[in-house]
């Protein structure tokens, strides 16, 4: 008895040993199949779009600029009774800043007393018309009786040619008086103008805001001088509605033909990275740029900025919609590019194979459905693609359906294998430290 019981103790061991070989064998035949990555047809929302950056704008600028040179002197209050800086809101006719006004007030009087001294030489002209007026009559008279006289030899010859003289002598003073006038009325109306120009540069002294809206840029300081030359000396920069924005887009050429005024937009801003604002393409503009050879237009996106949020000249990333679907059967892009092995389907899938190798583009294409160990066709119809989800219009796929999207790594089943290994296979012996200390 004592010698049975090691000799069967010994027999059980192995029929164990066998056992769990056989079931490894069996295991690892099982599995020597491929192993498929799959992905579930889910229901999601899909958007076609157009990326770009561009950068947020007031929707109208005004630039108010000095239309004189001159030392600035001061600067007014703004709606919130303080000085005008930069945000300062603003109304129309509110007086910004002040420029020196000595010199131009000079500059205007100084018109203003030529302007008197013409409508003096104009009264002065006046008078001597009628003086001379005056004269040519009385000289008339005696020219009219000098020449009944003359013919009856009751007047002498000499008084004769002096009446005529003097006749002669008075139409031309009138005449030179007219004359006078005239050089009044002439210079009266070069010293209007000249008043009127001293007037308007006095008045340039005093900036004004032409519109109402916010100041987001002052370009001076007091004691500064400001010089106008050909063009105003630009002085603020005033944001005339910050509630009503742009955003201005540089969009490739390639991409430019589907774009159309009235096309919704999205787009988002660094400063508030969670939020999205919308708009829509306001106006394309046809002055086209070219860098490094690449054509690009500018595309306005009008948007509204009630919330205040959007501040002038953020970067913004844009996305124009040029398509949406919403909750729309869709399978990942990865899966439409999936063609299995022909050594690991079924031989009646080989002619679907075929056909799919040659379907690589257009709206009709075969995908692989998992189905037990394999895979099985099936022939859809494709709609609207994202870059990354294409929707299914029509085929026999539904919601939850597994689509093969590609072969899973034979690494990492083999560490899940390994992991899950049977109990009944033998462990390698355990190596042996050497450097464990005697």
């Amino acid at each position: 008895m004592k010698i049975l019981k090691p000799v069967i103790l010994v027999v059980a061991a192995a029929a164990v040993a066998g056992g769990g070989w056989f079931w490894y064998s069996v295991r690892a035949k099982a599995s020597a199949g491929p192993h498929y990555s799959t992905t579930p047809v889910v229901r999601s929302d899909l958007v076609k779009s157009i990326s770009a950056t561009g950068t947020v704008e007031p929707e109208e600028l005004v630039n108010v600029g000095a239309q004189v040179s001159g030392k600035i002197t001061a600067f007014e209050k703004d709606s919130n009774n303080e000085e005008v800086d930069y945000g300062s809101p603003v109304k129309a006719g509110m007086v910004l800043a002040r420029i020196d006004d000595l010199v131009y007030e000079a500059e205007m009087r100084e018109a203003e007393a030529q302007k008197l001294k013409a409508e003096a030489a104009i009264l002065s002209s006046k008078a001597n018309i009628e003086y001379s007026k005056a004269k040519l009559e009385l000289a008339a008279s005696n020219w009219e009786r000098a020449q009944r006289l003359m013919p009856q030899n009751a007047m002498a010859k000499i008084d004769y040619d002096s009446y005529k003289a003097e006749y002669d002598a008075a139409k031309a003073t009138v005449s030179i008086n007219e004359a006078s006038l005239a050089e009044a009325e002439a210079s009266l109306a070069s010293a209007v103008a000249s008043y009127d120009k001293a007037k308007r540069n006095l008045e340039y002294c005093t900036i004004t805001s032409p519109v109402d809206g916010v100041v987001i840029d002052r370009r001076v300081s007091i004691g500064q001088t400001v010089v106008s030359n050909m063009s105003a000396s630009s002085m603020f920069l005033i944001a005339k509605d910050l509630k009503r924005m742009q955003v201005w887009v540089s969009v490739n050429e390639a991409d430019i033909g589907t774009l159309k005024p009235g096309m919704p937009v999205e787009f988002s801003v660094d400063a508030f990275p969670n939020d999205t604002f919308v708009g829509s393409v306001h106006k394309i503009r046809l002055n086209a740029t070219m860098s490094q050879n690449v054509v690009t237009y500018v595309v306005e996106v009008a948007t509204d900025n009630s919330s205040g949020k959007l501040l002038p000249y953020l970067t913004a990333n844009v996305k124009f919609i040029q398509e949406e679907r919403k909750g729309v059967l869709s399978v990942p892009n990865a899966a439409l590019r999936f063609l299995p092995d022909a050594s690991a389907i079924p031989e009646k899938y080989h002619d679907e194979l075929a056909k799919a190798a040659a379907m690589r583009t257009g709206k009709e294409r075969i995908l692989w459905v998992a189905s037990g160990n394999s895979v099985r066709p099936v022939t859809v119809k494709l709609g609207l693609n994202d870059g990354v989800m294409t929707e299914i219009l029509s085929g026999d796929l539904k919601e939850g359906d597994e689509i093969v999207s590609g072969i899973a790594s034979t690494q990492a089943i083999t560490s899940k294998s390994g992991a899950s290994g049977s109990p009944f296979i033998p462990k390698p012996p355990a190596r042996r430290n050497n450097n464990k200390k005697k």
